[in-house]
This record gives C-alpha cells, sequence and structure tokens, in this order.
C-alpha cells in the first residue's frame, strides 16, 4: 500500500508543477492593443522623410513598413499585405494620396506566440521526461529489481547455495514475499543438516550391519569346509551323501557371494550403491542356467528351455544379485511359481547406434502383479509400490537390476500380464 501511495503522490506533484508551469509561461504573453497615435506619428515621420526624398527602399528598412505606391485597389501586392493580417494606412506625402504603408505586426506576434508555446511544450516534456524517469526508477526498485534478486537466489538454491541470505529492504514492495522466500531457504538449509546427519547415521549403520553379517556367514563358511571335508572323507558312492555334498557345496557357495556383496557394502552406502563396480566380461549363459538349475531344488523355480549356446556380456556375480532381486521379490509378493525362459532379439538397437542381437531372460510369477500406478515408478530409487507396506525392504530391487543391467550393457523391462514379469537382456558376443 505504501508504494501506490508513493507513486500517487509523485504523479500528483508531477501535475501540479506542469500546470505551474503552463499558467507561469501564459502570463508572461498578454495580448496587447495597437498604439494608432504610435503608428499615426511613425507615418507622418516617413512621408516628410519621402518628401525630402528619403528612397522606399531606405525608409521600409528604416521603419519596418512595407510601402506600397499605387491607387489601384486591387494592386497584387496590396492583396498579398492584407491577406498576411498587416496594419495598413494611407501613404499621403505633402497631403496627396499615392498609396498604402503597412506593418506585419500580425506576423510577428505570430511568430512570438510560436516560439513561447515551443518554449511550453519543450518544459513540459522536460517535466513529463523527470517524471517518467522518476516512474521508472520507482517501478524499478520496487518491481524489477525485487523479481531479479528471486531469480538470482532461486538459481542459487537451485545450485545449492543455501549459505546466501537474501538482501531485505523495509520499503520493498516484494519485503514479506523476500522474507518467507529467506525463511524458506534457512528451513531448506536446516533439512539439507539433518539429511546430512541422518545420511552419516545410515552409512554407521550399513557398516556396523555388515560386518556384523560378515562374522556368522564366516561361521557358516567354516562349518560347510569342515562337513565338506568330513563327506569328501569317506569311502564309496554313496547317492545320499553326494546329494548332501552337493547342497554343503551350494550353501558354501551361497555364503561367499554374501560375503563379497557384504564386501562392496562396506565400501559403499545404500545413498552411493553407484560406488559399486561392475566388472563385464564374455561369459556363457550356461553358468546362469547352472544357477538356476540349482535353486530351482530349494523353490518353486521352473526353468522352462535351456540357454542360447553362445557368449554374452555380463559381470556373473552382479547378474547373480540381480536373479535373486527379481526372485526373491516373487517370492515375497506373489509366493507362486516362478517361469524363467531364454529367447533371443535380433536388431535390438544398442547405446552406440548400431543393431545387435540380445538374449533375453524372461522371469514370470503368476500373482496379482504390481499395481499401475506404481509401474513407472518401480525402479527409482527407495520407492516401494503399494502392494509393499506390509513386507520389510528399502525400495532398492528392481533399481539395482536395472543399474546392474545398464552397466552391462544390456537392459531391463517389466511388465504385467497374468502376474508380474521381468525381461533381462544380455549383449550378444
Amino acid at each position: 500500500m505504501k508504494h501506490y501511495v508513493r507513486m500517487s503522490s509523485i504523479f500528483f506533484i508531477v501535475m501540479i508543477v506542469a500546470l505551474l508551469a503552463f499558467y507561469s509561461t501564459s502570463r508572461k504573453y498578454i495580448y496587447e492593443k495597437r498604439d494608432i497615435t504610435y503608428y499615426n506619428d511613425l507615418v507622418f515621420t516617413i512621408e516628410e522623410e519621402y518628401a525630402y526624398g528619403v528612397s522606399e527602399e531606405v525608409l521600409e528598412e528604416k521603419y519596418g513598413c512595407d510601402i506600397v505606391i499605387s491607387k489601384e485597389i486591387h494592386n497584387p501586392e496590396l492583396a498579398d499585405i492584407y491577406s498576411n493580417n498587416s496594419f495598413v494606412l494611407d501613404f499621403a506625402p505633402k497631403g496627396e494620396y499615392i498609396g498604402k504603408i503597412a506593418w506585419a505586426d500580425s506576423f510577428e506576434l505570430f511568430h512570438n506566440t510560436k516560439k513561447a508555446m515551443f518554449n511550453a511544450a519543450l518544459i513540459l516534456w522536460v517535466i513529463i521526461f523527470i517524471a517518467g524517469f522518476c516512474a521508472f526508477a520507482t517501478f524499478y526498485f520496487s518491481f524489477i529489481k525485487p523479481v531479479e534478486n528471486i531469480k538470482h537466489f532461486s538459481e542459487e538454491i537451485a545450485k545449492g547455495n543455501l549459505d546466501e541470505p537474501i538482501p531485505m529492504h523495509r520499503n520493498n514492495l516484494f519485503g514479506m514475499f523476500l522474507e518467507a522466500f529467506d525463511l524458506m531457504r534457512i528451513r531448506l538449509k536446516e533439512a539439507r543438516e539433518k539429511e546430512i546427519e541422518s545420511e552419516k547415521a545410515r552409512k554407521e549403520l550399513v557398516t556396523q550391519l555388515s560386518h556384523d553379517i560378515k562374522t556368522p556367514i564366516a561361521i557358516i563358511k567354516a562349518t560347510c569346509e569342515l562337513m565338506e571335508l568330513k563327506l569328501r572323507m569317506k569311502d564309496g558312492e554313496n547317492k545320499e551323501r553326494d546329494d548332501t555334498l552337493e547342497k554343503v557345496t551350494l550353501i558354501s557357495k551361497k555364503a561367499q557371494t554374501v560375503t563379497d556383496i557384504m564386501n562392496n557394502v562396506m565400501h559403499a552406502t545404500i545413498e552411493e550403491l553407484e560406488s559399486i563396480s561392475v566388472n563385464v566380461d564374455t561369459e556363457s549363459l550356461k553358468t546362469i542356467d547352472e544357477y538356476l538349475r540349482n535353486i530351482k531344488d530349494c523353490g518353486n523355480v521352473i526353468v522352462k528351455n535351456s540357454p542360447p549356446g553362445y557368449l554374452v556380456y555380463m559381470d556373473k556375480l552382479r547378474l547373480e544379485q540381480v536373479m535373486d532381486n527379481i526372485i526373491g521379490n516373487s517370492h515375497k509378493y506373489a509366493n507362486t511359481d516362478i517361469e524363467v525362459s531364454y529367447s533371443e532379439d535380433t536388431d535390438v538397437m544398442m547405446e552406440d547406434g548400431s543393431k545387435g542381437t540380445v538374449a533375453k531372460i524372461t522371469i514370470r510369477d503368476f500373482g496379482p502383479g504390481a499395481d499401475e500406478e506404481d509401474m513407472t515408478l518401480l525402479s527409482e530409487k527407495y520407492y516401494r509400490g503399494k502392494n509393499a507396506k506390509e513386507s520389510n525392504g528399502y525400495g532398492l530391487g528392481l533399481y539395482l537390476v536395472k543399474y546392474y543391467m545398464d552397466k552391462m550393457g544390456g537392459g531391463m523391462d517389466y511388465y504385467n500380464d497374468n502376474g508380474f514379469v521381468v525381461e533381462l537382456m544380455l549383449k550378444k558376443v
């Protein structure tokens, strides 16, 4: 409200000054009547000098008049003088009428008036210019400058710079808004500091849990090695012993896998999972088929066909983690049979723009599937679908699957089709 009063006051003052300027200018110019006596005396003087032989040209230049020596009424020169509203008197030296004498005083008055109007217009222009400049300055410092400040500090906040305060002025139209904006900056800064503290605590917790998990895993591995040693020391062929030995070997391998994962987690927090390395090499899909054939005896995983015989680019450890994540999620949320099948796609567009062949691993369950509203977000970090509220987890499963598959130069897709389906794609060598 103060700014509107200020601008209204400036406008009112400027208009008063302009009015006074016009009034003062108009008072300087008053209408003056012709002095007939002056002109009669002037005519008498000119007639005398003419009678003494002074020429017309000299008299016209000396007294600023026009002398027309003609008794004709329709003289063209006289017509031109009358058309200019000149003051005309008879010219009769020695009492004999011989023509007319005229003064173009109205033309001079017109030029004086024109000059006065120009001066008045110039004064008005200066006043309006000053008023416009003041209005522009007021508008700039009251509106444009605060908006530029807001834009500048919005960009700084977007860059993450929350330490620079926003300058505020008492008479600023956006004072309250800037105050609220600066308060938001302070709250964001406090939230960031809390987030950093929380992140630090989370890192410490993950590191501690990783260390704690490695201890029982080490015990499991040692026990498996002891059991494997005892079983191998027994003589003779025994199917039950061989089956137990196979299970013990599988447990030992899985314990080693968990140990490898925990070693990675020890050096990368949940927030910094991208720092975990993915070592891509050429491998046969039969290694994954062996992995699936082993775990299918421990659950309800059904391998429908054999994998292609060619080599693909992959990291065996990371691909096993990918399979564990997907199959584990299906067990957790669907609790149905899980089908795994192999196929291939040709002429697939690769990241470098070329076309190639990919091996596809399709993992399907027969549960209710994911909510359609969650589908586009399931592979985002920390996002958990609506059906995951009653289950433990961090919302990292499909995020890690996508991250690992991208790092291996392949890809991942998922959709609902009478259950939840995940397709893994690995680039053919």
